[in-house]
């Protein structure tokens, strides 16, 4: 004998479902992270005085936007959160590696009026061009 009503049948069919969606998102996250691919893109700034705070902050906004172009900040899906973070980490970690591969204090300086968490500028002058 059947007690299973018609609606309990499609509650259950909609709970499947709904865990299914669930099961699949968490996928698509988890292989997001495990993308060793290394990209990069050259940001010329022969044309700036990066030892003025004007030069340095052109310069920084030339390497966020490369970082925005190169992670693909520009081309993700706002209904994805998690891979909206993954995507952030990797626009902040390339900024942090190009100020800090370039070293000049203003650079830093700049990179530090537009982040919560500082970079050292003596990491910046204990370097040499």
């Amino acid at each position: 004998m059947n007690t299973l009503t018609p609606a309990t049948r499609i509650r259950g069919l909609i709970a499947t479902a709904i865990i299914g969606a669930l099961a699949s998102s968490f996928a698509v996250v988890c292989t997001a992270g495990d993308n060793t691919e290394t990209f990069s893109q050259v940001v010329k700034y022969g044309d700036l005085n990066i030892s003025d705070a004007q030069g340095a902050a052109t310069l920084y906004r030339r390497i966020a936007a490369a970082a925005r172009t190169v992670c693909g900040a520009d081309e993700i899906d706002s209904r994805r959160l998690g891979y909206r973070a993954s995507i952030n980490a990797c626009v902040h970690q390339a900024i942090v590696n190009a100020v800090t591969k370039v070293g000049q204090p203003e650079l830093v300086a700049a990179y530090n009026a537009k982040n919560r968490e500082p970079l050292p500028i003596t990491l910046a002058q204990g370097k040499t061009p």
